[in-house]
């Protein structure tokens, strides 16, 4: 008997292969298409799109938007509002006390163990601008924006652990699955740059404990989840082609994978097909455009003076230039993620007064430079800036050995009250929301929930949080899940 090639085998029984493939065409439909669904985790669409759909074409939002583009700055391991802007001196005269077990009861804690003690601000205050605004001696340079400022001095979340609570506050959830902010922003604007990234992610440090989930896009068309950029050699691996291939010979092969792609769509309808077009022509022309955008050395030298830059090295100073140039460019969302902010006290030469200090001057330069800059150049009026960690931290000393004796001081994680701070497009400038109670245990007025910051966002880029919504599995998604308000007073 004659035997076929591998290549013939593989294409020798056309009746079996029509009928698979029959089988797949028919399985988008009807009540295949409801059993497929379901096994591919909801992921096939009932609506059929076009092949030239292009998925990041500027789509308007529910109503007129304050923000254009978004610049989300994460201090992944949460920093303590405590020694940075939320002023306690009572607390200060309590230091070294025995913790009431009053503020014990029925409390859940990372890492407090007994009776801790309680541990006045390593911080010394002051206020700035004709706002008034607390600043710690930790800064250097933000103080000078103090009337630009909008600060949330009561915020809380449901998470005091890392992983869950940062996808909490990107996701609105903290398992898992969800999209993030940055992927429901781009599947409802769209990009004004269709030769980059509409989401674009920079890290300084490591990954953040959550990893890639916190620019995930969940159950939306993967073409909307955040793309990873770097600042050290080259921002996107394989951005260059090899040596043995020209920009035309790229183009060919592109233009041929995406023609069997097209043929691969048309008879099965997976919308996921449609990204993968998407997405090999996006990567095509990201090979002009990115290089130049991403390259910082370009930049005069007062720029690089102003941010505090490290040619050569990968930093946050780094990442808040390129969060400019992105956002000139057009870029829709850009998230920076800063892991060093979990500053126990266990941490050799670290604690919450160590650690904090050397982390705020590390980062001060260049967000006070970023908000400048983008002031400067008439982009931050519709530009939203968000800062802030996952959680707060605890008024008490953090007490791990249960014995009071630790040598460094530390705060446990804190989940009833934390600050963050907003700038740019559409916000009241100068102006603290909330309060939390003499020692910044509880929140006492203006609380925010995650949720409220999450469904305020979407306001000012332009969305009813209540209706943007995804169908997914049998229900319809938001960010803000089944909660959330707009916080009205800080607009």
């Amino acid at each position: 008997m004659k035997r076929t090639s591998i290549f013939e085998e593989a294409f020798f029984d056309e009746a079996t292969f029509n009928t698979r493939r029959h089988f797949l065409k028919k399985c988008t439909s009807g009540l295949g298409g409801l059993a497929i669904s379901s096994i591919l985790g909801g992921c096939l669409s009932n609506e059929q799109k076009s092949i030239d759909e292009n998925p990041f074409a500027v789509k308007p939002p529910h109503f007129p938007a304050k923000a254009k583009n978004i610049i989300y700055l994460h201090m992944e391991g949460a920093p303590s509002q405590l020694e940075l802007f939320d002023y306690k001196p009572e607390l200060a005269k309590l230091d070294g006390q025995l913790c009431p077990q009053s503020l014990l009861e029925g409390k859940r804690f990372a890492f407090i163990k007994g009776v801790p003690k309680m541990l006045g601000p390593q911080a010394t205050f002051q206020q700035y601008g004709q706002s008034g605004a607390w600043f710690s001696d930790y800064f250097k340079h933000l103080p000078q924006l103090a009337d630009e400022l909008t600060f949330l001095k009561a915020m809380h979340t449901d998470e005091f652990n890392h992983a869950p609570a940062q996808l909490f506050m990107h996701t609105g959830s903290s398992r898992v699955g969800r999209p993030s902010l940055g992927s429901w922003i781009t599947y409802g604007l769209g990009s004004e740059n269709q030769n980059l990234p509409a989401y674009v992610v920079l890290v300084s440090g490591s990954e953040p404990s959550a990893g890639k989930y916190l620019w995930g896009n969940g159950f939306l068309p993967s073409v909307y989840q955040g793309v990873q950029c770097r600042t050290k050699g080259d921002p996107v691996l394989y951005i260059n082609n090899p040596a043995e291939i020209d920009v035309h010979l790229r183009q060919k092969s592109i233009e041929t994978i995406n023609k069997i792609n097209e043929l691969t769509y048309n008879e099965i309808g997976d919308p996921e097909t449609l990204t993968r077009i998407s997405q090999y022509e996006m990567a095509f022309r990201m090979q002009a455009e990115v290089p130049e955008t991403m390259d910082i050395l370009s930049e005069p030298a007062y720029i690089h003076e102003m941010y505090g830059t490290e040619i050569g090295k990968a930093s946050f100073a780094n990442n808040c230039l390129l969060a400019r140039k992105l956002i000139e460019k057009g870029v829709r969302v850009v998230q920076l993620f800063d892991r060093r902010w979990d500053n126990h006290g266990t941490d050799a030469g670290s604690g919450v007064d160590i650690g904090l200090r050397r982390n705020v001057e590390y980062v001060d330069k260049p967000i006070t430079a970023l908000i400048k800059d983008l002031s400067q150049r008439g982009l931050l009026d519709e530009t939203l800036i968000v800062w802030g960690g996952e959680f707060g931290r605890t008024p008490m000393m953090e007490n791990r050995a249960g014995d009071n004796n630790t040598p460094l001081k530390g705060r446990d994680h804190h989940v009833d009250a934390f600050t963050m701070f907003m700038a740019g497009a559409g916000l009241k400038k100068g102006y603290s929301h909330g309060e939390t109670d003499e020692i910044g245990y509880y929140g006492i007025k203006g609380k925010t929930h995650i949720h409220d910051l999450q469904a305020t966002i979407m306001h000012i880029m332009g969305f009813d949080h209540e209706k943007f919504t995804f169908p997914f599995q049998g229900r319809n998604f938001r960010l803000t899940d089944v909660a959330g308000k707009v916080i009205k007073e800080i607009l």
